[in-house]
């Protein structure tokens, strides 16, 4: 059994009584959980999963584990997560049209459920504030196939700056003291100490006061932490309750594996039973908070403009409209493909910049002034009077039943996740898409017989 820390076992012995903190302690000794969630937007047909072995409350989820090198992973058929760590992003419950902040976005599983709630209508901005991750975050959207996503590497008091009462819903999946990743990761109990809990505590809210800076009224926050802690969860909930009039909602939860919220470990607020946490010995999953709350609709947190802000001048538009010569080439490519509903009017919605095809999720990006690892869907590039098209829109394309598909034996699979060149009996020539075991991998184009290799360098194995 991992050995936990004195303090820990003390605070939690004394906040669960003996006997419960001892079957807790038992728990952390367990093995983790793994599962993973099957990907709503894409045609899944080829892929079977047991019901037996279904996550309780969430649609689509299964325990087991998927390997970064299964086809049904490379395509974004699945993504691998947390079984509890589902459960904020379905709270969330976005509806088509909305507009959607993911503030602490990285790796990417929450903002891909809210993408799925979303069905490529409206608006999902993914931020991650570490550079690195986000770009981790970028390639999850991108497999998944999400079309209306932007995705930055923001300090939160920046996007504040930027989105006044802006958003619909915001999820707020805060960085935390990490308690209920103890089993999973076991290197975290070594960081562990009150101090850092109430360093984490301090951290949240600051994320949080730039967070409600950026609901509209009756907007809906969701807030999360992967920890047991009452100064993490109860307390942080509390304190929104009390700055900024949050009113605290009941959770829509399907599974009998949770416990709720506990006044008493706050400052007694009756609706701190409506919040929810995870304990491992419900055997779900891991730890896990959660609340929901919303903003009344007389309550305007203003969001502080910097003088640098406000001297920023707008940026002129460049030319961004596809000329007629440009749609001709595109077309030589996009129209041998069944198009879904989010790309089908590429020939009005499109801008190039920078020779860059893409389909914006938000218009004028470029006036935020902000850190844009990706807005909408890349559709590909113009080079010297062709158009190659992007890896985004492949895994966009496998939305649909396609024609142009090329299957390939897991030999030549292996090849492909490598980079290298095929040979195929098939006869069509041009960009066709690759698959295996009817998962679509990306983008080929055949010549000769010979399949050039369009996996992007930064994703091969």
């Amino acid at each position: 059994m991992p050995k936990l820390p004195e303090d820990f076992k003390e605070k939690y012995t004394r906040l669960l009584g003996k006997s419960r903190a001892q079957q807790f302690f038992n728990s952390i000794n367990d093995s983790p959980k793994s599962a993973f969630r099957v990907n709503s937007l894409k045609e899944n047909h080829c892929l079977s999963c047991d019901p037996k072995k279904e996550v309780s409350g969430i649609p689509q989820a299964y325990y087991g584990k998927i390997s970064g090198q299964d086809p049904a992973w490379v395509s974004g058929a699945v993504y691998s997560q947390e079984p509890t760590a589902m459960f904020p992003a379905l709270f969330v419950e976005a509806r088509p049209g909305q507009k959607v902040l993911d503030l602490c976005a990285a790796p990417g599983g929450k903002s891909t459920a809210i993408s799925e709630q979303l069905k490529g209508e409206g608006l999902l901005v993914a931020n991650e504030i570490s550079h690195a991750r986000a770009k981790v975050l970028r390639e999850n959207l991108e497999r998944w196939g999400t079309t209306n996503s932007l995705i930055v590497s923001e300090k939160p008091e920046k996007l504040a700056q930027c989105f006044p009462h802006y958003f619909d819903k915001i999820l707020v999946d805060a960085p935390c003291s990490g308690e209920g990743m103890f089993r999973k990761n076991p290197q975290a109990i070594k960081y562990w100490s009150q101090n850092y809990v109430m360093l984490c505590q301090k951290r949240q809210k600051e994320i949080l006061n730039a967070a409600v800076k950026m609901l509209k009224p009756e907007g809906e926050l969701v807030y999360s932490t992967c920890t047991y802690s009452p100064e993490e969860n109860e307390q942080i909930v509390s304190w929104l309750t009390q700055k900024f009039n949050l009113t605290i909602m009941s959770l829509n939860v399907k599974t009998h594996a949770i416990a709720h919220g506990h006044p008493e470990w706050a400052d007694n607020n009756p609706d701190l039973i409506k919040t929810v946490r995870f304990w491992p010995t419900a055997e779900l999953g891991e730890g896990q908070f959660a609340a929901k709350l919303k903003l009344s609709p007389n309550v305007v947190v203003q969001a502080k403009i910097s003088p640098n802000q406000k001297k920023k001048k707008k940026i002129r538009p460049q030319k961004e409209a596809l000329t007629k010569s440009e749609i001709q080439l595109i077309a030589e490519v996009l129209d041998k493909f069944s198009l879904p509903a989010a790309i089908k009017n590429w020939r009005l919605n499109s801008r190039v910049r920078n020779n860059h095809v893409f389909i914006p999720a938000l218009s004028d990006s470029a006036n935020l002034h902000l850190q844009i690892l990706a807005n909408g869907v890349e559709l590909g590039v113009l080079k010297k009077n062709r158009f190659e098209p992007g890896h985004q829109l492949a895994m966009v394309l496998a939305e649909q039943k396609q024609n142009r598909v090329v299957e390939l034996s897991r030999e030549s699979y292996l090849k492909y996740l490598h980079g290298e060149t095929l040979k195929t009996q098939a006869n069509e020539t041009g960009f066709v898409l690759v698959s295996y075991k009817n998962f679509i991998l990306g983008f080929g184009k055949i010549s000769n017989h010979i399949i050039k290799n369009y996996y992007p360098k930064g994703l091969r194995v």
